[in-house]
């Protein structure tokens, strides 16, 4: 296959030729009792760095006072839900609004390191600007080719996307009818597209805005996409038009 033109394996291909290697770590494709059961993943509210252009990653940001009253928007939105379980990145910007949600189900937010922003090494913390004018040939790969970077002191879109897959099975197996997943921009798309059965090649065909939320119903060993990049929640004053950053 041609360094150039390669595209990454599809996710279930990867899965399965991993899990041939390391079959403890990824359980997603055992078979679960068949019974529906709704994954609701949830990008975090608003910050600061998103309306900035500024790569976030591991860098703890909060959310600022929109992203605030987003996360309050999108807890109010998913109240009526049968909610068993929250996970939620370690990082604040993510636990606010995983707390937005958790509070109107009386539940503890369950934190998941394998949801963790990705890390951008040297990348965390510049803006597009700074990025495009120090790594213009490696900004211009990931705009094009995405599945092909791993970013300087940092991970690959692969290297996410085998952490967070890991946390499907808990998922399908919590209690509830539905369970909610919050995490960020690189992390949800990544799970979107898995769970599509599509590779990280994909990456730049998934939008997801700040709380929207993509739904896949679960039933005999399938995962059917019912909804995404819902933002209905949010009212035109908190609708803020931020680019796919």
């Amino acid at each position: 296959m041609p360094s150039d033109d390669r595209r990454a394996v599809r996710c279930s291909e990867w899965l399965i030729t991993r899990l041939s290697r390391h079959p403890v770590d990824f359980p997603i494709l055992r078979r679960h009792n068949d019974h529906v059961k709704q994954v609701i993943i949830a990008r975090h509210g608003e910050t600061d760095w998103n309306v900035g252009e500024v790569f976030r990653g591991r860098a703890d940001v909060p959310l600022n006072q929109t992203g605030q009253a987003q996360a309050q928007a999108l807890g109010r939105h998913l109240a009526g839900l049968d909610i068993g379980a929250v996970y939620s990145s370690p990082l604040k910007r993510a636990m606010d609004t995983a707390a937005a949600i958790a509070g109107h189900h009386d539940l503890e937010v369950t934190v998941v390191d394998e949801l963790m922003d990705i890390d951008f090494g040297q990348w965390q913390g510049l803006g597009q600007a700074e990025i495009k004018s120090r790594y213009p040939e490696l900004h211009r790969q990931w705009q094009e080719q995405p599945h092909l970077v791993a970013f300087p002191g940092g991970e690959s879109l692969d290297d996410v996307a085998r952490r967070a897959m890991r946390v499907v099975d808990r998922a399908v197996e919590s209690g509830g009818s539905s369970t909610v997943l919050v995490s960020h921009r690189v992390v949800s798309k990544l799970l979107i597209c898995c769970l599509l059965g599509l590779d990280s090649s994909h990456f730049w065909n998934i939008r997801l805005d700040v709380t929207g939320t993509t739904i896949f119903e679960y039933e005999g060993g399938r995962f059917t996409l019912t909804r995404h990049n819902d933002t209905s929640h949010l009212e035109p004053a908190l609708r803020h038009t931020l680019g796919d950053f």
